[in-house]
Parts: structure tokens; sequence; C-alpha cells
């Protein structure tokens, strides 16, 4: 969840809002423009301001009379699973009032809140009174599966009826919730995925994280494990258009969609989503682990190491590379020794890029160049022609794999004296072949192999 934005109408909430600021270090205190002078942000529009921080699932702790709150916020209600936790305070700090967000937390944010001012909460919501617990707002490491089941059920416990439970879970068995053996009533904590149903709610402890690589694109090449982990989980994060391939697989899984430069960014958000008890996977083509987000993930977990990040379960599953789906649409160009080389500057200085190209290509090796060209880059691929033509022959075999498993699929030979960045694009797998790369012309096709045995002469 997003800092909470502490928002005053004059300079008089200041003090309030400073020690609501010690309660929770991160949050931000936005402050009317001309009538504050000491706020971390400034606003010229209360309703425009607080309307885009609902919007934008931000946590709004309001220095005002609640009736504001609710009149300005009202257009906007309408799905209690989207709303953030909303806040009304009053000036003096006698009363902390939770107005929306019971499913994200606002109960356990007033009494946070009302714990530092040395006050009670205003909480009305009459299960957390009875039973010492919020069901639709489990604590930190829990996860509601099924929260549209949760007012029939509450309903049905405020009526009368027992609850029996099944797994362990401190905050329920230390509740005051009529917990009996044969109660009418289920709670379930598992980490397994079960059918819901209305009298049955059900709680999954920590959260899970599954980096998965779904393949070039075709249905076909994804792996039955990886199809079960994104149709068994409650959120998707992903460059677009790889979110887009697996779409017709969707179901009730929220999106959360992004630019494929920002995977540190995206890294976070699924570790972030998995930390409030989502189970989320985190979408690559291909294969996660090459050149895509198993890395990102580890490299953002090792840097920051957020302590809610600990009880994460973390799942990398492969997927068939766009270096394998290439190579069987053409045969077996890496039957030999090979590598990979990603000519994007952007994560490494191409000076490095360059001695790793040269250096590869003495030691003759296949070599598979990933994100050969972009729109802004294309010299790169004339340069790495250049170098491997020092140690090449001008009619070494050059594949280009274009969309392989996906719609508008192309595959090309040309010789290494051909390669030209105008027939490449980010989409296109350039594959290079050694010395003792070889090309069959067969009635059918034209097939390209790597020798498992070296020409001793050569060798």
């Amino acid at each position: 969840m997003k800092p909470p934005a502490i928002a005053i109408l004059g300079e008089n909430s200041l003090p309030i809002a400073r020690k609501i600021q010690q309660i929770l270090p991160e949050a931000v205190i936005y402050g009317l423009v001309n009538r504050t002078q000491s706020a971390d942000v400034t606003y010229t529009s209360f309703g425009e301001t607080i309307r885009e921080l609902f919007t934008s699932n931000t946590p709004i702790i309001g220095i005002c009379a609640a009736g504001i709150l609710i009149r300005t916020l009202a257009p906007l209600i309408s799905d209690k699973r989207q709303e953030p936790p909303v806040l009304a305070i009053a000036e003096d700090g006698s009363a902390v009032v939770p107005l929306l967000g019971g499913l994200h937390g606002v109960n356990d944010l007033a009494r946070q809140i009302a714990a530092g001012l040395q006050v009670l909460p205003a909480i009305t919501t009459t299960g957390d009174i009875r039973f010492r617990t919020a069901l639709l707002s489990p604590p930190a490491g829990y996860y509601l599966a099924n929260p549209e089941d949760a007012k029939t059920f509450i309903s049905d416990l405020l009526a009368g009826a027992k609850v029996r439970l099944e797994g362990s879970a401190p905050w329920l068995t230390e509740s005051q919730l009529p917990i009996s053996a044969d109660g009418e009533l289920t709670i379930r904590v598992t980490q397994d995925v079960v059918e819901s149903a209305p009298n049955c709610l059900v709680y999954h402890p920590q959260g899970k994280l599954a980096i998965v690589g779904t393949g070039p694109g075709s249905p076909e090449w994804m792996s039955p494990e990886v199809k079960e982990l994104l149709l068994s989980a409650t959120d998707w994060v992903g460059y677009t258009t790889y979110l887009n391939l697996v779409e017709p697989l969707r179901q009730s899984q929220q999106r959360h969609d992004s630019d494929n430069r920002v995977e540190l960014d995206r890294a976070r958000l699924a570790l972030n989503l998995a930390a409030e008890g989502r189970s989320v996977a985190l979408i690559s083509s291909g294969d996660p682990g090459i050149f895509a987000m198993a890395a990102a993930v580890f490299e953002v977990l090792e840097q920051e190491n957020q302590p809610q990040w600990q009880q994460i379960k973390i799942q990398v599953a492969p997927g068939i590379s766009a270096l394998q789906a290439a190579a069987s649409r053409i045969g077996a160009p890496i039957g030999h020794d090979f590598c990979a080389i990603s000519l994007s500057d952007i994560l490494k200085p191409w000076d490095i890029i360059e001695k790793r190209i040269a250096s590869v290509a003495e030691a003759d090796f296949v070599i598979a160049f990933y994100n050969p060209v972009s729109k802004q880059r294309t010299w790169q691929l004339e340069r790495t022609r250049e170098i491997l033509l020092q140690w090449r022959s001008p009619d070494t075999p050059v594949i280009l794999a274009k969309n392989v498993g996906r719609v508008g699929e192309s595959v090309e030979v040309r010789s290494l004296h051909q390669l030209s960045a105008d027939e490449v694009d980010m989409q296109t797998l350039v594959l290079v072949g050694s010395s003792q790369t070889r090309i069959i012309k067969h009635p059918q096709q034209i097939w390209v192999y790597t020798p498992r045995r070296y020409d001793a002469a050569n060798g």
C-alpha cells in the first residue's frame, strides 16, 4: 500500500499532523496553499487533491470534519473492494474516525493512530467490536481469498451462528469468535487454492510470488506449471505486451500493467502485492531467468531487504526461451557450445558489450543476440557485424527469428556479410553460427545445425 496522505486545511492542524507523522513516519502531509507554511506538499484544491489520492489507492487521513471527506468522495464510492483507507481526525486529536476502506485495514490504521494519540478510535463495525477481530481485513501476513462471501458470513455470525476453524492462525484463535467443532460456518486457513462458498471464508497465510516464463507466445509452448500458477494467482504483474499474450487465460485476476523499461519498479510492485498476502504472478515472455524479471526481483530483494518481504514464498517457473524457440524452427544451430548476449546498452556500457562480442567470436561460440536494435538504437548491430567479421567467414550462417510462436512469425537465414539492421527489430532474435555451423538444403526447407563433434583441423 502507498504511504498515507495527511490532508490539512490550515496551520492549526499541523501539530496533530506531525504527531501522526511520528506514528506513521512514511506519511506525507498535504497542506492547502496560502493557509499552511510547513506542509510537505501543498495543493490548491482540496476536493481535486483528495479525489486524486483516492483514485490512486492512497490511504487518506483528513484532519477535518468527517462530512467534508464524505461529500468530497461521494461520487467515487462504488466498490468497497477497491477503496483505500479513509479516516477523519479531529483538529485537536480527540477523535479518530474510520470512514472507508474496511477491506484494506482502515480499522487497524485507526487503532494505530488512536493509540499514538492516546484516545479511543471511533470504530463502529459491529463484527470488529463483538469479535475483536476484522474478518474483512485480516492482519499483515494473511489474505482473504473470497471477500464477496464475507458480508453474508459475518451477518450469520452476528445472528448467532458458530464457526469451525480449519488450520491455525493466532489472530483467529485469540479473538472472541464463537469457535466450535460443530460450527455451521467454516474459516479455513490454507496455502492451497480451494473453491469458495458462502458459508466458508478462506484465508491464505503470508503471500506468494511466482516469477513465470510464458514461452515465446504460443499457448502450446506454455508449461502446465506456468498455466496453473497464472490461473491460481490473484494478481498479474508485467509489461503490457506480455500480459496481452496471456489475457485469454485471465479470469478474475487483477492486471498491473507497466512499461518495458521499469523492471525494478515492476519487481518492487510484485513483492509489495505479495507482502499484502496476494498470490502474484510476475510475467515474462520466454524464460524469466534470461534477460528478464527473475534477476530484477532478486536484485530488489537484496538491495532493499524490506521486512515485509521476508515471509513471501518465491518461486521461479521456467519457460521456453526465445533462443530455444528460434533454434527449433530452423533445426539445431545451438547443437554445440553457445552463448547469449544482449546488445542493449541501457544497463551495461557498450565497451563491455564489445569486449564480450570479440571474446566469444574468437572462442568460436554460436551467439544469440537479444535486443539487437530499437527505434533509437540501430548502429550497435552494424558494429557487431564488423567485430564478428574479424573472426568469422562472411558466409557464416545467420538466423533472423522474429515473433516466433506469435502472429507474424518469420525465420530467415542470411550470411554474416548480409546482416543488416533494416531487417531486425526488438522482436527479433539474431543467431550467428560458429565456424562449424552448417546449412542443409532439404526438399522441405532449409535447415541449420552445428555439429556436436568439432573438425580436428579447426578445433
